[in-house]
Order: C-alpha cells, then sequence, then structure tokens
C-alpha cells in the first residue's frame, strides 16, 4: 500500500470511536438487578445473548407456567449477540455448501427447518412487537476475481441440477453492479428471501423485554460461576446467591462452558467491523444499493457489509485473530491495525465513498468450532443441555439451538434431535501450541489460494478430507 493511499485511508478513521455502533444507543435498556440471595426455578438459563434469550422466551410459550430465570454475567446482549453484522440467515449450518458437504443425506430437511426458523423469527419480531430494524432483504455474494465468478457459476449450476436453488439467482457483473455497483464485483449469486438484515443489539433488547414480560426473571451482572447436582436438580453458584433448578440450558458459546468437558469444541476468533457515517443522498445514488440487501465476497478471507436503517455501511471481516491460548480478553476487541487495513479495503471496493468517514470500530469474539456450525449435548442425566460452536452465523441459527435445547431437556424425540447434525460433535481442537500452529497455518494457507486463483495447498486438502478448517 503506497504511503499516500495510507494516508488517505487512514484519515477516515480518525474520529472514529472504539465501541460497537449497536451497543452505542441512547435507547439502550437498564439493566436488571443482579442475583442476591437464594432462587428457584423450573429452568434456569444461562447467559444473556441470543441464544439464552430465545431459550427463556420458547420455554415460556411452550408452558407459560414454567418459572424461568435468565442469568447474565454482564448485561444483555453486549457480547457477540451486540456486536455482530446483523444478518440474520435461515442456514442452519453455515452456509448451503458448508451444509451439503457435512449432512448431505440431511441437507433438504435441514434447509427446510432454516428456513421455517427464518419464518418464526420474523413471527416473533411481529408478535412481540420486536423494533430491531428488521428487513428481509436478502444477501448477495459477490466474485472479486475471475475465478471466483466461474466459481459461483458453477455451484448455481450445481444449485439448480440437487433442486436447491429456489430463490437464488446468479447475476453476471453487469446484473450484479445494477443491484449494487462496485468496480470490484465480476458476478454475484443473490439469495432473495434466506437471510434478513436487523439492528443486533436491538433484537437483543426487544427479546429481554419479551422475556420479561412472559414473566421471566432476568438477572444481569450475575456471572454462573460453578455448576453441580443438587438433590434431584441442578445448583448454580453466583457471586451474591445462588439457583436450584429442575434443568439447566447452557448459552454461553465462547465464554468458558460450566460443563468442563465442552469446553475443547470451540476456540475464540476475534473479528472486526467498521461503521461509516450515514450516507446523503449523493453518496447513495452513487452506490446504487435500492434493494438493501447485505453482501459479502467470496475470498477465503471474506468481507461482509450492507446498510444500516439510517443508511451508514457496516464493513468487516478479512482479518480473523486467533488469540494464543484461546484466551477471551476486552483488550483484543480493539484492533487499530485491522481497522487500517479494512479502510483500506472499503475504498477499494467503493472508490466513490472516498470522504466518507467512520464513525465506530469494533471487534469481539465469535464462538468457532470445527465444522463452522453448532454443536448440541447434554450432561449430568439429561438435566443440562447445551449448544455452541455457530462461529459468526447465530443471529438466526440461536433459535433453533434453543428448540433443540428445550427439546433435549424434555427428553423429546423430535425432527430436530433425530438430525445428525444434532446426534454428533465436530472434532475438539488440539491444547496448545498445536491448535494456535494450526489455526496460523490454515489462514496462511487460505491467504495463499486467494492470491494464487483459489488453488488450495496440500495443507487445505488435508483439512477438507479430515472436515476441518478454519473460516474467516
Amino acid at each position: 500500500m503506497a504511503p499516500s493511499a495510507m494516508t488517505r485511508w487512514t484519515t477516515s478513521l480518525s474520529e472514529v470511536q472504539p465501541v460497537p455502533y449497536w451497543l452505542d444507543d441512547p435507547g439502550k435498556p437498564h439493566p436488571e438487578p443482579a442475583l442476591t440471595g437464594a432462587e428457584t426455578c423450573d429452568l434456569l438459563v444461562v447467559g444473556g445473548g441470543y441464544s439464552g434469550l430465545w431459550t427463556a422466551l420458547i420455554a415460556k410459550e411452550r408452558d407459560p407456567q414454567r418459572e424461568v430465570v435468565l442469568l447474565e454475567g454482564r448485561e444483555v446482549g453486549w457480547a457477540a449477540s451486540g456486536r455482530n453484522g446483523g444478518f440474520c440467515a435461515a442456514s442452519l449450518t453455515h452456509g448451503l455448501a458448508n451444509g451439503l458437504t457435512r449432512w448431505p443425506d440431511e441437507i433438504g430437511k435441514l434447509e427446510e427447518l432454516g428456513a421455517r426458523n427464518l419464518d418464526e423469527i420474523e413471527a416473533a419480531v411481529a408478535r412481540y412487537s420486536l423494533d430491531c430494524d428488521f428487513e428481509r432483504s436478502g444477501e448477495i455474494d459477490v466474485a472479486t476475481e475471475p475465478h471466483q465468478a466461474a466459481e459461483l457459476r458453477e455451484w448455481h449450476e450445481e444449485l439448480r441440477e440437487r433442486g436447491l436453488a429456489d430463490g437464488i439467482e446468479f447475476l453476471d457483473a453487469d446484473a450484479v453492479r445494477e443491484e449494487v455497483d462496485s468496480p470490484t464485483f465480476l458476478a454475484g449469486l443473490h439469495d432473495r428471501r434466506g437471510v434478513a438484515m436487523l439492528h443486533p443489539a436491538k433484537l437483543a433488547w426487544g427479546l429481554k423485554r419479551a422475556c420479561l414480560r412472559l414473566g421471566v426473571r432476568v438477572y444481569e451482572h450475575t456471572p454462573a460461576l460453578a455448576l453441580k447436582a443438587y438433590g434431584a436438580g441442578m445448583a448454580v453458584r453466583t457471586p451474591y446467591g445462588s439457583v436450584r433448578a429442575r434443568k439447566v440450558a447452557l448459552a454461553t458459546n465462547i465464554f468458558p462452558n460450566l460443563v468442563k468437558r465442552v469446553r475443547a469444541y470451540t476456540v475464540p476468533v476475534y473479528d472486526y467491523a467498521l461503521m461509516t457515517e450515514p450516507l446523503t443522498a449523493d453518496q447513495l445514488a452513487s452506490v446504487g444499493w435500492k434493494n438493501r440487501q447485505g453482501l459479502g465476497d467470496s475470498a477465503n478471507q471474506f468481507h461482509y457489509f450492507r446498510l444500516s436503517a439510517d443508511n451508514r455501511v457496516l464493513w468487516g471481516g478479512y482479518d480473523a485473530i486467533y488469540p494464543y491460548g484461546g484466551r477471551v480478553r476486552a483488550e483484543y476487541d480493539d484492533r487499530p491495525e485491522t481497522y487500517a487495513k479494512l479502510a483500506g479495503h472499503f475504498f477499494t471496493c467503493f472508490p466513490q465513498l472516498e470522504g466518507v468517514r467512520f464513525t465506530h470500530a469494533w471487534g469481539g469474539a465469535i464462538d468457532t468450532c470445527s465444522r463452522f456450525s453448532a454443536f448440541f449435548g447434554t450432561a449430568h442425566h439429561g438435566k443440562v443441555a447445551y449448544a455452541a460452536g455457530y462461529t459468526g452465523l447465530g443471529v438466526g441459527a440461536t433459535r433453533f439451538g434453543a428448540d433443540v435445547m428445550l427439546d433435549l431437556l424434555a427428553g423429546e424425540r423430535t425432527e430436530r434431535t433425530e438430525l445428525e447434525m444434532v446426534r454428533k460433535k465436530p472434532l475438539p481442537f488440539p491444547p496448545e501450541p498445536f491448535a494456535w500452529t494450526g489455526i496460523a497455518l490454515t489462514k496462511w494457507s487460505l491467504a495463499r489460494a486467494d492470491a494464487h486463483g483459489g488453488r488450495r495447498n496440500l495443507w487445505l486438502k488435508t483439512m477438507d478430507k479430515l472436515g476441518l478448517g478454519f473460516d474467516s
């Protein structure tokens, strides 16, 4: 990158605030008081992100008389649920390609369940008046290199042959630039119905309000410190109290699971994003984007980008940082070197927006597992259930995961619990230094493939055969 270009692009960051745009909202609700003393309930939910909120809400929908308590260590929605891009996808498998590779015999059922799950999210938004800027605007996967354009066309043909292309359209360079205009766009695959855009923090806050309205007892600033069997149920210790419950749903995702054996299945990968100031009418017209779809490019190290309700552009992705030892720390949430890189990529994609400033820059940890999509299980003779490993596509899939956890706790055989995806787990990550070395080698190989026409080296081919990998 030439020094003049670096100066020009980093100038756009001169007034940036290192806080998540979504959480920087005057309408942010006050936290509920912390738990002090002893509580008892039928179902205890640990974790106040999407996974826990959907679990508590659906539990009350299934049985309004059930006493449900939710514990959140900080504030509802403060972690991944308030820091993501706001892409709410129907896919339960981190995209159709990943699902088809891993569960080819179940992919039809998984796609059907995913579409139904997204419809149910949309229905819940209406039913509970969740003010979260929900837009069923779809998503375009764009090609920015010739080999990516060829791969998108071939993939679309494969989907058509398999009967999985309903609502998905291949766009050539002219067609994709008619939707959103960038000189870097060479082709696109447009999923018209399978993705919604929303304000992620407002979704979490709205779900909290809905839970409270149904009688869920929510305690914030109340970390769950330990889990143990207690009589016929379970007990969880907190800093100022405790909860005794018949059943427990663990929805802590990347944070250390209270069932210790689960911890080896996830690692934290830090993802970063920028948010621009609102675009003027002329700036927005220069880009097009009349239909407000979400977008992502097709590289291994990919970007995702979308418009907010007030016409800001969120631009995120590319760098995926794994900290040695898999530690989750607040200082990893801010990474200026990544912000500078992302700013340069943004103006390469949209040179017509030069002069636009970024107002917010932030990062956060994604709970990554080796198959890139959620896994599930039980502990303590079925009295505890857990879900984790959404790998950055949990805005929609966490609702499905909530249903799965409640099915497992009820001991029910359902179309969800019968899935191989639910019954089997991914491979765990190895201990250090092997995890860090393997992830670093995979990242280097993916970047090399992007720079060499998509050609995958021996390491990536081996990881493919083992069903392992690393996704930015």
